[in-house]
């Protein structure tokens, strides 16, 4: 009767080992899974099926991360490109459906402005995240928004934010910072040299899209994020739009929203959505 007893705790004892090893493993039964350590939300998606289930979509008036989510009933949303905020008008491009959902060129704003007027060609074609379909398979893409689609695919769903972080930082040859001829900023977008808030999309292979979302808890320049893509492992990072705009709805378990503001989070133009 003791050798049992024995038995059936040693068996016990292994399957609450097994039980707790297999809750501690991230799980991608949906194709996503979601972590959080040291301020930083790491979201990998991951496998083909989600690749089918990502839309970027704009909004035509501004709304906030969490009316993006409910609205749309995604299992995960997150803040996408930059906006211009006195005329809710875009200055990323997106494509939702295969269709251009949002096109900085029709920005008047940016027309008008003195800096993005002789840098347009920097600010249009920003890198940008894609998802593409080639036959019967989807593919990920992080490029410049000029680069071709590849022969045989065609882009289903995109959004422009930027700069490209990782393997190289392109910071002034996307027009987020101006240096004068001795090398010194002269100008500064998205606080790109500061410590902010972070909404970062980077791919690893060719099966997994990671997501960064880094809050203000710890907050990071451009050049600590570029360092931390590649403790990552990540094979290609850019980002999307940051500071008070980072933002992720998970579910109806999680809300993230930058600390600023009255707690109902900035309100913005365009979203990644994953069902």
């Amino acid at each position: 009767m003791l050798k049992n007893m024995n038995i059936i705790k040693k068996c016990f004892k292994y399957l609450l080992i097994l039980i707790i090893f297999l809750f501690c493993m991230p799980s991608y039964a949906n194709g996503i899974s979601l972590s959080y350590d040291n301020g930083i939300y790491h979201i990998v998606l991951k496998g083909e099926r989600i690749k089918k289930k990502i839309k970027f979509v704009a909004s035509e008036e501004l709304i906030t991360n969490r009316e993006a989510h409910q609205k749309s009933r995604a299992t995960l949303t997150v803040n996408a490109g930059f906006f211009d905020p006195k005329n809710s008008e875009t200055i990323s491009y997106i494509v939702t459906d295969r269709v251009t959902s949002a096109d900085p060129m029709f920005n008047k704003n940016l027309q008008a402005n003195p800096f993005f007027r002789k840098n347009m060609t920097k600010v249009l074609n920003r890198t940008e995240f894609r998802v593409l379909q080639c036959g019967n398979k989807y593919k990920y893409e992080i490029a410049p928004h000029n680069t071709g689609v590849e022969f045989g695919c065609s882009l289903i769903t995109s959004a422009q934010g930027g700069p490209l972080v990782y393997p190289e930082l392109r910071l002034e040859e996307e027009g987020f910072i101006v240096k004068d001829d001795k090398g010194n900023v002269t100008r500064e977008s998205a606080s790109v040299l500061h410590k902010v808030a972070r909404t970062i999309i980077g791919l690893k292979g060719t099966d997994e899209c990671h997501i960064l979302i880094i809050t203000d808890e710890n907050p990071m320049d451009m050049y600590q994020v570029r360092d931390l893509c590649r403790d990552l492992k990540l094979d290609r990072a850019m980002g999307f739009d940051g500071g008070s705009s980072t933002s992720v709805n998970y579910k109806k378990n999680i809300e993230v929203i930058s600390l600023k503001g009255d707690g109902a989070g900035r309100m913005l133009k365009s979203f990644m959505l994953v069902y």
